[in-house]
């Protein structure tokens, strides 16, 4: 029989939720949960590289994630993502893939310095790879991507002294995340019976975006998970908002 052919969302992005529910459900301590979800997304990670996805983009935490958790779950969250971006900084597959490693949102401001060298040294290590993107949200709220990008245009507009056409192109110009492509697919984890985004996530992005509610927790959420989803993206007929 002859293989079909997937057709494959250039851009894949996902919201990792579930990863505290799932250690509470397990008998565990908070981040235990987020040390097996950081296992989950490496698994993914090195799926979607494997399979062609172009652009990967994950969303590690938001601004609420560092400031509003007990102290001793973020500094274990911390620590994970030290061990967690060392290990991939230095992955073969990244190199031999030709990833670029982008680091979105309010990390410099959020992160110790330790871990912010070693972001930084992903980020410049990949900085000529172009063909695929993995990009991580660090800090990052979708809402204050949105304001940034009005003050911006704002400032801008105050240092012109004069009026000039605000366009779709100027909006996307000016956001935190202007590099990243339209996203094809969304998917969120660890949905019940309230399958919704979170924080305006990507809203310049996901105008356009086909989604995928799992009932799986993040660290439930395994590779093949991940690759149903993606072939219930190649069924699905795109009207693009019509």
């Amino acid at each position: 029989m002859r293989k079909v052919e997937l057709n494959l969302p250039n851009h894949v992005a996902i919201i990792p939720d579930g990863n505290r529910r799932w250690a509470r459900k397990n008998g565990l301590d908070p981040w235990e949960g987020h040390k097996e979800g950081a296992d989950r997304i490496e698994e993914i990670i090195r799926e979607a590289l494997r399979i062609g996805v172009k652009c990967f983009t994950f969303w590690g935490s938001s601004v609420d994630n560092l400031t509003k958790r007990p102290l001793q779950e973020k500094k274990a969250l911390l620590s994970i993502y030290e061990e967690y971006f060392d290990k991939l900084i230095n992955s073969q597959e990244v190199y031999d893939s030709e990833a670029k490693i982008v680091v979105l949102g309010d990390w410099r401001n959020q992160f110790p310095r330790r871990l912010k060298n070693i972001l930084e040294e992903g980020i410049e290590r990949t900085k000529n790879h172009s063909r695929h993107v993995l990009c991580f949200l660090l800090a990052y709220n979708g809402d204050e991507d949105m304001l940034i990008a009005v003050q911006r245009i704002a400032k801008k507009a105050q240092e012109m002294k004069q009026y000039f056409d605000i366009t779709k192109e100027t909006i996307k110009e000016n956001l935190v995340t202007s590099q990243l492509p339209e996203v094809d697919l969304l998917i969120r984890t660890g949905v019940d019976d309230d399958p919704h985004n979170s924080a305006g996530f990507l809203m310049w992005q996901t105008m356009n975006s086909q989604y995928e509610f799992s009932t799986d927790m993040f660290p439930a959420f395994t590779k093949e998970a991940f690759n149903d989803a993606l072939k219930s993206y190649s069924m699905r007929f795109r009207r693009m908002g019509g």
